[in-house]
């Protein structure tokens, strides 16, 4: 008998366990170390559910029931705040979404507009042309809460790249808990309550105020050095079109009636221009109030920045008809989006309840004079 050989293999098994019992606390140990990191990033991360919500509306739209939204909007404040996807529904049946976060650059709409893509293919977007504007991100506050409820995809890590200002790390982004990581002192209830979900916060994307503050007279804004927009801008915006005619998605642009920051005769014949040339209509909201019926003197809450709850029906009302001309479906007749918007129609009344409660005022809609 070969004792060698014998031995050599007895060797081999008692080195093979001690890897074994190595290797499995180490598991173990890696196990833990990343749920603890985990935990702690979902704890220090900003939960958007008190004064500054806006930072939650890009997460809530995974958490639609029914992703088949036959029309998406994207942009900036101008659309989250302006357009009622409730009033489509009851108006004319139409499945809508609002895929907007605060300040959202350019880049930012197109990346969520792919990133919807994922999960079903609408027939028409609807973009405001606001952001047009911006050639580079302005702010990381406004990053994050357009990026953060991203869900994980290459549409995420192209947001990401685009939208990045010079101070901000990459990493942090993969890595939250390296940006939050001092927030400790600024923890409060609210961030063990909303640790792994958060409060509903919008209506298909929409944010609710039925306050009003009427506008003032607002000065004409300063002169611009240049009012061409910026070739990053304009990539982004090409992209957006050619997304959708790769789809055969109907695109529709428009320009929110918001009274100041100024929207620039210059800015207008670009717009216009571009639209043109590749046949894609255009509503400028500031040009057609008679036809809206938008009243500055009770259909805004902050002085013609943003539309109430009245301004807001307003101008979704007057949308309706137009999204139903570019060939948009009727779908009450399905028996599942029926129920859902039940619920929704539900979620959404019941809010105007308790913001009458808060406000100390009885929302009256203007829809009934408007039929």
């Amino acid at each position: 008998m070969d004792h060698s050989y014998e031995r050599t293999k007895k060797n081999k098994n008692k080195r093979q366990k001690r890897r074994k019992s190595v290797v499995l606390p180490v598991i173990i140990a890696l196990v833990i170390l990343f749920g603890v990191l985990f935990l702690l990033q979902r704890l220090l991360m900003p939960k958007y559910v008190d004064d500054v919500v806006e930072g939650n509306f890009v997460a809530e739209y995974y958490r639609e029931k029914d992703k088949n939204f036959d029309v998406i909007f994207i942009g900036d404040c101008e659309v989250y705040e302006n357009f009622s996807p409730v009033v489509l529904w009851q108006e004319h049946g139409i499945n809508s979404y609002i895929r907007g976060s605060a300040e959202q650059y350019i880049w930012q709409s197109y990346y969520l507009l792919e990133d919807a893509l994922r999960y079903h293919i609408p027939e028409a977007v609807v973009f405001n042309i606001q952001s047009l504007q911006f050639n580079e991100s302005q702010s990381e506050a406004y990053n994050r809460m357009s990026i953060e409820g991203m869900r994980w995809s290459p549409s995420k890590l192209g947001a990401i790249s685009a939208s990045m200002t010079e101070e901000e790390h990459a990493i942090e982004y993969y890595f939250p808990i390296l940006r939050y990581h001092s927030r400790w002192n600024e923890l409060t209830k609210t961030d063990f309550e909303y640790m792994f979900k958060t409060k509903k916060v919008s209506h298909n994307g929409y944010f609710m105020r039925i306050d009003c503050r009427p506008a003032e007279d607002v000065p004409p804004g300063r002169p611009l050095a240049d009012y061409t927009f910026g070739d990053k801008a304009m990539f982004y915006l090409d992209k957006i079109r050619t997304l959708c005619e790769e789809n055969g998605i109907k695109l529709l642009f428009i320009k929110a009636p918001s009274l100041y920051p100024e929207w620039y005769p210059e800015y207008e014949e670009q717009v216009e221009a571009y639209a043109a040339k590749y046949n894609v209509p255009y509503i400028n909201f500031l040009e057609i109030q008679d036809q809206t019926g938008v009243d500055y003197t009770t259909d805004t809450y902050d002085g013609g920045l943003h539309m109430n709850l009245s301004g807001a029906e307003k101008l979704s009302h007057y949308i309706g008809p137009v999204l139903m001309n570019m060939g948009v479906t009727d779908r009450s007749g399905d028996p599942k989006l029926q129920k859902i918007w039940e619920e929704n129609i539900a979620d959404y009344e019941n809010e105007i309840h308790e913001q009458e409660a808060k406000y100390g005022i009885t929302y009256v809609s203007p829809l009934e004079n408007l039929q």
